[in-house]
């Protein structure tokens, strides 16, 4: 078993989360989009929206662990503002008539094999003032 850093395992996560994405009709924009002193992981279109993704990953040892621990905690107030300054930015350099929506995206991954056993999307999941919905 190789061991992955907390690099490789967002990279992970980021994989899984647009590849569930492209299944779901969503279009991949941009990827790692650095804006400003923030960053985007993913940008992608879904219909009318414009889409802002925040994908957070954690290892676990098997499912039932993950009943304790769900990766969105890690989207705390300073994250969800970063995220939102990061969204403007990117208007600004794109300008749009898409709606711009906040989700976020849990990745579950087994800590054996890397590989994702829970997906879990949270559409509109905060807003521009960083507040949850």
């Amino acid at each position: 078993m190789k061991l992955f850093s907390k690099k490789d395992i967002g990279f992970l996560g980021e994989d899984a989360a647009a590849r569930h994405l492209k299944k779901q009709g969503y279009k991949l924009l941009n990827r790692n989009c650095q804006c400003g002193k923030n960053e985007l992981d993913l940008v992608m279109r879904d219909g009318r929206y414009i889409v802002f993704v925040e994908v957070k990953s954690l290892t676990f040892e098997c499912s039932e662990d993950s009943l304790k621990r769900r990766p969105s905690m890690a989207v705390n107030m300073a994250k969800r503002r970063r995220t939102v300054e990061a969204m403007r930015y990117y208007l600004q350099e794109h300008p749009t008539n898409l709606i711009p929506r906040l989700d976020v995206i849990e990745i579950y991954l087994n800590r054996s094999t890397n590989k994702p056993f829970k997906v879990n999307h949270i559409p509109d999941a905060f807003g521009a003032d960083g507040s949850l919905h």
